[in-house]
């Protein structure tokens, strides 16, 4: 991202802004709680202002006991990056006030390790994420199939599906067994909202079960707005997290498709139904994917998780609560979407926009003091 000229500064008015800083420092508090067991006392916390800011997306000032946090950053970015911004900053303010490492370098080796414990990124600045030949070889080999799967002959686009959800697991089944650690990352899908439908929970759930992340509901807010909400965060490797952020993507978007079709066949003139018939469509396509891992396990594919991942996982949200979607009655318009998600084929492009959540969580190239 472009560093922000003084003319495109992003302004809220003072009750925005009053409110902004009250969720900062709620965010603060909790963050406290959760990783660092209540050991700090809060700090003053504010927008940073200056023609350096355009650089600067957080900074800890021990002498003033001050967190400051990019006005650009905390306003024009996803909520997740200010938080990820704000942890790494209360890193340096429990290095100076709890473990009274006054002497080290600012990223020295007692913030390396709290930030490492505690899995919050320790880098100076944001980086740009540097490809794996084997990632991008996977990738081609599964964006090959996926084209395959548009082929008008229904077997032989289920076929090529199948063949590219294969190869995923025969990758990671095969990352498992190296010796190497593995690197992780988290993204944010989709956009935060005060309620997120039954649908959009099914569909979190496919991508936990089946793509090889792990999948959480996080806090949200909006500073334009004033309002609080929540986002999907899925955590994996790199090739992982792309391949759910395109299921994702490519499901709302398939399920969109269906529902318009749905209301064509039939003659429906309102969106009544319109989310239980998504919400059908959704476990229509878990049916469909949980039938496919059967017949992988019968041919001796067997996923049994990544360790390492979880432990990344729980780094990040040390205070986890497990939920459990409850069933449903199958309605004739649920039934409906359900016969419909059985049918989906996963395959490249919907012939409509393509997935908007490819963004990153932290601009590549600004500095965290």
């Amino acid at each position: 991202m472009s560093k922000p000229s003084n003319h495109a500064r992003p302004e809220l008015d003072a009750e925005l802004e009053a409110a902004l800083l009250r969720e900062l420092m709620r965010s603060w508090h909790e963050l406290n709680h959760a990783y660092f067991k209540g050991a700090m006392r809060a700090p003053v916390l504010r927008l940073g202002e200056g023609a350096e800011q355009g650089q600067t997306l957080g900074r800890w000032r021990l002498n003033h006991r001050t967190i400051e946090l990019s006005r650009a950053l905390v306003v024009e970015q996803a909520w997740g990056a200010t938080i990820e911004v704000l942890k790494h900053e209360m890193a340096h303010q429990y290095v100076h006030e709890v473990l009274g490492a006054t002497d080290e370098t600012a990223h020295g080796p007692a913030f390396q390790q709290i930030c490492g414990r505690l899995g919050i990124d320790a880098a100076a600045s944001g980086m740009p994420d540097v490809d794996d030949p084997r990632r991008a070889r996977l990738r081609q080999r599964v964006e090959d199939l996926l084209a395959l799967a548009n082929s008008p002959n229904q077997h032989e686009a289920e076929n090529a599906a199948a063949l590219a959800q294969r190869l995923i697991l025969k990758h990671n089944i095969a990352l498992s067994e190296l010796p190497e650690r593995r690197r992780y990352a988290y993204r944010h899908l989709g956009q935060p909202k005060g309620r997120h439908a039954e649908a959009e929970h099914i569909l979190a759930a496919i991508l936990a079960e089946h793509f090889f992340v792990e999948a959480i509901w996080v806090p949200s807010y909006r500073p334009r707005e004033g309002k609080r909400g929540s986002v999907l965060e899925i955590c994996g490797t790199p090739e992982n997290l792309e391949m759910a952020a395109y299921v994702h993507d490519f499901l709302l978007q398939t399920a969109e498709r269906l529902w318009r079709r749905h209301k064509r066949e039939h003659d429906i003139r309102r969106d009544r139904d319109r989310r239980r018939f998504i919400a059908g469509v959704m476990e229509g396509f878990f049916e469909r994917l949980a039938s496919e891992k059967r017949k992988n396990t019968e041919k001796g594919l067997v996923w049994v998780g990544d360790a390492d991942l979880h432990r990344y996982h729980r780094r990040r949200h040390p205070h986890v609560r497990s939920v459990r979607l409850q069933g449903h009655g199958l309605d004739p318009t649920r039934a409906r979407g359900r016969q419909a998600g059985r049918n989906i084929v996963l395959r490249r492009g919907v012939g409509e926009a393509e997935a908007t959540s490819r963004g990153r969580a932290l601009p590549a190239g600004r500095r965290k003091s």
